[in-house]
Order: structure tokens, then C-alpha cells, then sequence
């Protein structure tokens, strides 16, 4: 696990300027304190942090094949790496080293820009191909390890694993663009392939990028997507039954490590099935940590204590005070751009505790998104029964139309907002998804934006980045395309993003081995209503698991690392939000409308209406912009083209 820089000259040959090359590298430091290292050429320079997992003496990187052809840095873990020695072996590839890394470069040598499709694991990397002056970039199929790049006015093209490391370039464009502002508010979050900036993307999951001395910047090439492909039929008990061995195959590969190795426990589903797996195949007890929090209402460290007693794991916990919202701008520097998911601080807790006895973690997820665990999968199904009833010519009109003269009731009982339920049957399935996703909707962003500002989004949606998803999907099953909007929009750019940030802050490597591609692969393949049954998520899921899991895991209530946000507002943070809504860093930005945002905070703090998950995104959007320095100018300089290209 480790951090990965790199600058290439488009133009060819000219020197690269070494200190610039060590600022970005050094940016990252905290994602490979062990050793870094820098390789300069002319047109090309590589940096490198590692954090040591693998081979631990043998593993420094840039790293070359025999001749010295062709240099790799490399951000991940390949798992089948023995195996894929033992391949390239057999066709007459020399190794130097014991490291997963080096079978890459092999790779590489052997099968081009092919070699992606033999890795198993997670990894963003980089190889620079001397004889063909070309630089190869590789992300993995969910997007576990980020890949960020630019291209610069001065024809170097520069990438990292985190946006930070780009910052560090005097000459990259930080205009914030406003396409990535209507995504973050309506999301959360900023989709892949954009980020904050202008001059700065994300490389997609499953894509790689090939770039050539004298040629202009391609688009990515996917190599990878989640199939739904549907299997031959077979009894629910043969389902459940290649279900855990596939998992326990999946975990078992995620083991290999030189370095100590554990578990989040949670309580959950997903965590303790990865943990009932991992004691089936340990030789010793192993090594569990969770959070406890000091209010029994957002607390679920006793369904990890039940779960590490019966596996007789070596467990840690640590209680955290429920208003741990100190972290706000540590968040904001962590993440280097708008983030707005509040469980990044339970998140950054937990890694910072199992970091204290392990460098390696696994964790569950990635269960909801293969098994349909989340309460918007019910929802969205149910949504989609009520609709097919009636086609969406007819639909639309009818109750868009009570949808705009009902009046709108927040506080009431879900089952009775009418207006929003009138909306939602008004909407296709990706819109009424998107909708259902959303952190603050449409209406409530429109108010939030200026008119300026809104004019610059040339009427531009946040939807939009589900809508080209859904054109592409290979799946017309409903409940399978929800799940495939999810993989990729919320998991990589969301729970992926949080995860890897949070861990590499604390030099721990985490692990998802729920998120195995051939898991993947294979689960996708299983019919709808295995995964979702009668109101209830990961039906198979559960039902392959009792064997391991007691009924008051598998069944209890799903909670989740929440906290409470709305109270928080209204009570320790009510003075912070209220200096935040009047910054004038936020306010010269030209982006919001001063008073919907007082209105909408003497609503919420008053208890009028609970705004908690649209101000806490403002919060976070001005932490990000005192944090990374971004001004109002820049905010107002760019209006980027309508449509996201990879």
C-alpha cells in the first residue's frame, strides 16, 4: 500500500524538476511512511511513499524489469501474485525480487496493456514503456485505490493517488468547477471522473489510460464491468452453498500479508461474515477492533462482542463520545475536495484504533451493494411497482402535477408525505433513484444556488451522471440497475474514497474482499429476488450465513455508522454552521444564495424543518475551501462544458 506520483513530458524529452517532484511526493507521506523513493529521466519522473505489507525488504519502487525498460510505481495488493509468478515464470520471465509488485512489470512485458485483465486485487499504477515512449496508468475494477491527473498548460501531464499531490503544481488549473459544485450537493460526494477543479480528474474505475510522447491525451479505455450475467439454475440450497465457499475463497485470498492483520468487526452483517470467514481459515485467533459510542442509540459494539466471543478473536474496542465532531477540518484536508458523508468521522476512528495493533484490516464492505442491503433498494423497488402500473406518459403529467400542489411535510411520517411520493411516481426509475439518493433534491438546490450561478450551470443536473450510467448498463433487470448505479457512483466515489483516506491517514491498509471482482462477478449473476425478498435485503446472503451468524446479527435492525448530524447543528455546532453560512470565503464564491442559506439554518435550529444533511454539506464546503485555499475567484472563474468526459 503506498502513495504514487508521477509527471510525463507529452512533448518528450525536456527535464522535470526534481524539488516538484519531491513536494508531490512528500504531500502523500502519510500514505508510505517506511521509504520513498524518486526516479528522473528526461520527460519522465516517478515518486513513490511506501507503507510495506508484502516482501517488506525487497519491495522500493520505481520499480524495473531486467533491462531497465520499463519502470513501475504501484498503489495496492495483487492477491494472485504467486500464481501469476509461476505463469510468467513458466514463459521465461526472470524475477528479482519476492514482491506482488514486480509480477506487474512482467505482466506488462507479456500481454500489453492487457496484463490488467490477469491482476486480482486493488491498484492504481503506473508503468512508463522507454522503448515505445508511453505512459500506461491502470485503476482497478471497483476503484478501491485512487488514481487523480492532469494535464498542464505546459504539456506535462501529471498524475497521483491523491488529489493533494496535484496541488502541489504551481501551474494547475484550481478553477472550481461548477458542474463538480451541483454534483457534490446533490450527491455528497464528487462522481468519478470529475473532481473540484477544472484541471484536475479522477481515472474511472475498470479504465485505464494510455499516453504517448507527441500524442494528444485519449479518452480511458474501460477494460471491466460488472456483468449480470444470470447463471444456470440451481436450488436455493446450491446457491447458498457456492456462496460461502466463494467467500471464504475470497477472504482466504486476502490474507497474505508480512505485517500484522485484522478486522473491522462492527456487529453487522458484511463485517462478521468477513470475520466468521477469516476464523475458518486462520491458523491463530484473530485480530478484531470496533467503536463503541457513548449513547446507547447510535452504539453496536455489543453485536461485535457476541460475534468476537463466539470466534474467540482478540478483539479491541474503544468508546468515542457521540459528538465527536472535532474533525471537520482534518476531514477537509483529508479529502482535498467536498466530502460530505458523516460517517468519514466514526470511519477515521475505527482506523486510527486498529492501526494501533494491525497495518492490515479487512472490512465488509460492499455487502449492500452486491446483495441489495440498503433501505433505498425496498424503497426503489417499491416505487418501481407502483409505476409500472402506469406508463410514464401518463404518470408524469398526473402527478408531477398533484407532486407541485401538495404541500410538502417534512415532519411527518414518511408513508405520509404525499408530495413526495406524488414526485416520485412521477419520475422514471434512474431520476427516482437519483432523487431518492440525493443529499439535498432538486427544488431545495435550486433554492441553495444564486441565479448567477445557476445560469453557468447552463441547466446542467446532478442526474445526469446516473443517466449516462443507466444508458450503458448491461442489466434491464430493475433492482440489478440500482445496484449497478451504486457501484458506480456511491461505492467508489463515497464509501471507497472514505475508506482509503481514512486508513492511509493512519498507515493501514484496508482490505474489501467482499468486493473481489469474481465475488462480484459472480454474485451479480444471481437472480433479483435472491437479494432482495418480501421487504427484506441480502435474503441469500443471510440465509447461506446462519450457519456462522446468529438471527440477532443477521436480523436485528440495520444501523450503520450514523450520527447525529441534525442534533449537532441545532446544539454544539449551531454557532460554527451560523459562522460558516456567513463566510465571506463561501459568500465570494457567487455560488450560493445568502438568504436561503441563513433561512434555511433559522429553520433547522429553530426546528421548523430539518435541514441537517444540506447544511452539513455547506459546512463541509467551507471547510474544504478555508482548508485547501480555494478563493471566490476561483470558485467564479470557469463554467465547464455541460457533459463529463472520462
Amino acid at each position: 500500500m503506498c502513495g504514487i506520483v508521477g509527471i510525463f513530458d507529452l512533448q518528450g524529452g525536456r527535464q522535470i524538476d526534481r524539488n516538484l517532484l519531491h513536494r508531490m511526493n512528500e504531500s502523500q507521506f502519510h500514505r508510505g511512511p517506511v521509504e520513498g523513493d524518486l526516479h528522473l529521466e528526461p520527460g519522465l519522473a516517478f515518486g513513490h511513499r511506501r507503507l510495506s505489507i508484502i516482501a517488506l525488504e525487497a519491495g522500493l519502487q520505481p520499480l524495473f524489469n531486467e533491462d531497465h525498460t520499463l519502470a513501475l510505481v504501484f498503489n495496492g495488493e495483487i492477491y494472485n501474485f504467486r500464481e501469476l509468478r509461476a505463469e510468467l515464470q513458466g514463459l521465461g520471465h526472470v524475477f528479482r525480487t519476492p514482491s506482488d509488485s514486480e509480477t506487474i512489470v512482467h505482466a506488462y512485458e507479456q500481454w500489453g496493456e492487457d496484463c490488467v485483465n490477469h491482476l486480482r486485487g486493488m491498484f492504481a499504477f503506473a508503468i512508463w514503456d522507454r522503448p515505445n515512449q508511453t505512459l500506461f496508468l491502470a485503476r482497478d475494477r471497483l476503484g478501491i485505490k485512487p488514481m487523480h491527473y492532469a494535464l498542464l498548460p505546459d504539456g506535462m501531464f501529471a498524475f497521483g493517488s491523491e488529489l493533494k499531490s496535484l496541488l502541489t503544481l504551481p501551474n494547475l488549473a484550481r478553477e472550481i468547477d461548477p458542474l463538480a459544485v451541483e454534483e457534490y450537493f446533490a450527491y455528497g460526494y464528487v462522481p468519478e471522473p470529475r473532481t473540484i477543479f477544472t484541471g484536475a480528474k479522477k481515472l474511472l474505475p475498470g479504465h485505464t489510460l494510455t499516453l504517448r510522447v507527441g500524442k494528444p491525451v485519449p479518452a480511458s479505455k474501460q477494460y471491466w464491468d460488472v456483468p449480470f450475467t444470470a447463471h444456470a439454475a440451481m436450488s436455493e440450497r446450491e446457491m447458498e452453498a457456492q456462496l460461502v465457499e466463494r467467500l471464504r475463497e475470497a477472504v482466504s485470498s486476502h490474507l497474505i500479508s508480512d505485517v500484522p492483520l485484522g478486522a473491522f468487526l462492527s456487529g453487522g452483517v458484511d463485517s462478521s461474515a468477513v470475520v466468521a470467514m477469516m476464523a475458518g481459515v486462520s491458523e491463530g485467533p484473530v485480530n478484531t477492533c470496533s467503536i463503541a459510542f457513548n449513547d446507547p442509540a447510535f452504539d453496536e459494539s455489543d453485536y461485535a462482542r457476541q460475534v468476537a466471543e463466539r470466534y474467540g478473536t482478540t478483539h479491541q474496542c474503544e468508546t468515542v463520545d457521540k459528538d465527536d465532531y472535532g474533525l471537520v477540518d482534518t476531514l477537509a484536508a483529508l479529502y482535498d475536495e467536498p466530502y460530505a458523508d458523516s460517517s468519514a468521522i466514526p470511519t477515521y476512528r475505527v482506523c486510527q484504533l486498529a492501526r494501533k495493533r494491525v497495518t492490515v484490516a479487512l472490512s465488509g464492505d460492499g455487502g449492500d451493494e452486491n446483495f441489495a442491503g440498503y433501505r433505498r433498494h425496498r424503497m426503489a423497488m417499491g416505487e418501481n411497482r407502483v409505476r409500472s402500473l402506469l406508463p410514464l406518459a401518463l404518470r408524469k403529467p398526473v402527478f408531477g402535477v398533484l407532486g407541485a400542489v401538495y404541500p410538502k411535510a417534512d415532519w411527518a411520517p414518511r408513508m405520509f408525505r404525499a408530495k413526495t411520493t406524488f414526485e416520485a411516481l412521477a419520475r422514471d426509475l434512474t431520476e427516482g433513484y437519483f432523487h431518492g439518493v440525493s443529499n439535498t433534491n432538486d427544488r431545495l438546490r435550486s433554492q441553495l444556488f444564486s441565479a448567477s450561478f445557476k445560469t453557468r450551470l447552463q441547466g446542467y443536473r446532478a442526474v445526469e451522471v446516473m443517466r449516462g450510467y443507466a444508458a450503458n448498463a448491461p442489466t434491464d433487470d430493475p433492482l440489478s440497475l440500482v445496484q449497478y448505479l451504486d457501484m458506480k457512483t456511491y461505492l467508489p466515489g463515497d464509501i471507497l474514497t472514505k475508506v482509503d483516506r481514512a486508513s492511509m491517514a493512519h498507515a493501514l491498509e484496508v482490505r474489501v474482499p467482499l468486493l473481489d471482482h469474481q465475488f462480484v462477478e459472480w454474485v451479480s449473476g444471481l437472480p433479483s429476488n435472491s437479494k432482495l425478498r418480501n421487504g427484506e435485503g441480502k435474503h441469500v446472503f443471510k440465509k447461506a450465513l446462519q450457519p456462522f451468524l446468529g438471527d440477532d446479527i443477521l436480523y436485528r435492525k440495520k444501523q450503520g455508522f450514523s450520527i447525529p448530524l441534525a442534533a449537532w447543528l441545532r446544539g454544539p455546532l449551531a454557532d460554527t454552521m451560523r459562522r460558516a453560512v456567513l463566510n465571506p470565503v463561501l459568500l465570494d464564491t457567487g455560488i450560493f444564495n445568502p438568504d436561503f442559506l441563513k433561512q434555511m439554518v433559522d429553520e433547522h435550529q429553530s426546528g421548523a424543518k430539518d435541514h441537517g444533511m444540506t447544511l452539513w454539506s455547506v459546512l463541509m464546503f467551507d471547510a474544504f475551501l478555508r482548508t485547501n485555499g480555494a478563493s471566490g475567484a476561483a470558485a467564479q472563474a470557469s463554467a465547464a462544458p455541460v457533459l463529463a468526459t472520462a
